[in-house]
């Protein structure tokens, strides 16, 4: 049985709203626990999420849709997973040091929901690992919103906490690239991770059946790795003599052949090794899956190799694989100065004019000028009160302009090249300029974004990049919500403390 928290008081315990965060204090944890503190104590907001963080259950072992919160074991409480969630976000840290604070750190601990004396509970590393994986994108993105429909009812007295916002929105959106957690790809190390997993797996199989095959296995993967490091070491000549060139050309060709042949052995003996294990031990195809995704990578790049190397052909950008571990990984160039390429994929956010972030999109193989009207309608449906939104020239296409005046009052977004004397007449509108001046504020929470855990994503699969993007957005407008009570709380007490009157 799973609850949102538990709703009696411990001996010792604090209650959330009496818990004392240091005012003087400008790091980021205490922020975040006043964002969240708000959350708890606001009646309404907080029931709006807790309704929300209800639906976060684990799946049935059976496959069978969701897990009762009605029976079974107490799992950890979905205000706790907030909670631990939004500070790994919030302080860009790993597993290792949210565990250590989560038992370490009396404010923390408190805002967790246990007492100072007599509680002696402990998390555990993986236990927060799993709980944390149950948000889902849709789920943090709806609690997104009542997060900042809670920061814009604390700026504005006229703001309706359900609606949102009566005010108009004066918003503005760009796109940095998020980066996967994947080493520099080429072919040559693609393939030795391929064949690395594929014999790795392979041999645990094996192990576990009794089975003798693969017993030399790490042997083999040595005598692989020298012929992959003998290729790393070997460089084209630049030698104005036609024979030493064509000499170190040859040179190489036999290395990347030596490595393919080997490349070759391997994999057809993991996939009889495969065969032989699903005909007579029979094992669910769930165990072999990941086995046949790294033969499938194998054969894919050395057939790459192959193409590239030995016959001079030019492998086309579709074609390219950039991680077998994170598939979803895109080969970036946005032309920065110093930044080449960037390996990740591309994440636009929408920012208001009270830096509260309203909505992302993760962009799957796509670039900005083809997402402008898609994040424009999705941003209006949560927000409706949007009536401008400033881009830069990545976004600009005809099609885009068009479409954009039918959904905005204001559009702010320059042309590229020439401009007509219709483009000039609209980029000297002083509305146009005066918001357009203000878009570069966007990058400012893009650094902040990027310096919170989102410059990074150390989660795994396409699934967790977006949970991982979703959860730094929500975990970014809690501390921007806890800065802005914090805020007003130091002018509400400078106000009642007076002026300063010097002693006689």
């Amino acid at each position: 049985m799973r609850t949102v928290i538990q709703p009696q008081l411990k001996l010792g315990e604090t209650d959330i709203a009496a818990i004392v965060l240091d005012p003087k204090s400008r790091d980021d944890i205490p922020q975040l626990l006043r964002g969240l503190q708000y959350i708890y104590t606001d009646i309404d907001l907080r029931q709006r999420v807790f309704d929300l963080l209800e639906e976060m259950m684990p799946d049935r072992a059976d496959g069978k849709g969701k897990t009762s919160n009605k029976t079974g074991r107490p799992g950890m409480a979905q205000w706790k997973i907030l909670v631990l969630g939004v500070l790994r976000l919030s302080l860009n840290a790993d597993y290792d040091r949210i565990q250590e604070l989560a038992n370490q750190h009396k404010s923390i601990r408190q805002m967790l929901g246990h007492s100072d004396w007599l509680d002696e509970h402990r998390y555990e590393l993986q236990t927060i690992r799993d709980n944390v994986a149950l948000f889902t994108p849709d789920l943090l993105d709806r609690i997104n919103q009542e997060v900042v429909n809670a920061g814009h009812q604390r700026l504005q007295k006229n703001t309706d906490p359900v609606k949102g916002t009566s005010e108009a929105l004066k918003t503005r959106a760009d796109s940095s690239v998020v980066k996967t957690h994947v080493h520099f790809p080429t072919d040559i190390n693609l393939l030795w991770d391929a064949v690395r997993k594929a014999l790795q797996t392979c041999a645990v199989l094996c192990e576990a059946l009794d089975l003798t095959e693969w017993r030399q296995s790490a042997y083999h993967l040595r005598g692989f790795k020298k012929s992959y490091r003998l290729i790393q070491k070997l460089k084209h000549s630049t030698s104005q003599d036609e024979d030493k060139r064509q000499a170190k050309q040859d040179e190489i060709k036999a290395a990347h052949e030596t490595y393919l042949d080997q490349a070759e052995i391997y994999v057809q003996r993991a996939q009889a090794t495969r065969q032989c294990l699903n005909q007579v031990h029979a094992l669910p195809a769930a165990m072999l899956a990941d086995l046949d995704g790294y033969l499938t990578y194998a054969e894919r790049l050395m057939d790459q190799i192959r193409r590239r190397v030995l016959q001079g052909e030019t492998i086309p950008h579709s074609e390219k694989v950039f991680s077998i571990f994170q598939p979803h990984t895109e080969w970036i160039s946005k032309g920065k100065a110093g930044v080449p390429v960037e390996l990740g994929l591309r994440v636009a956010i929408v920012e208001d004019q009270h830096r509260f972030i309203l909505h992302h999109q993760v962009m799957e193989k796509t670039t900005d000028d083809k997402v402008a009207v898609t994040l424009v309608e999705q941003t209006q449906t949560r927000f409706p009160a949007v009536k401008a939104m400033s881009f830069d020239k990545g976004f600009h296409s005809p099609a885009n302009q068009a479409a954009l005046k039918q959904q905005l009052d204001t559009v702010v977004l320059p042309k590229k090249g020439r401009l007509s004397e219709a483009d000039k007449a609209r980029e000297s509108d002083p509305e146009f300029v005066r918001l357009r001046r203000q878009h570069s504020a966007v990058e400012s929470a893009i650094n902040a974004l990027g310096v919170h855990g989102l410059d990074k994503c150390p989660d795994h699969g396409l699934d967790g990049f977006k949970r991982y993007v979703a959860l730094a957005i929500v975990a970014r407008n809690i501390q921007r919500l806890g800065a802005i009570l914090r805020a007003q709380e130091q002018q509400e007490a400078d106000r009642r403390r007076g002026p300063y009157k010097k002693a006689a």
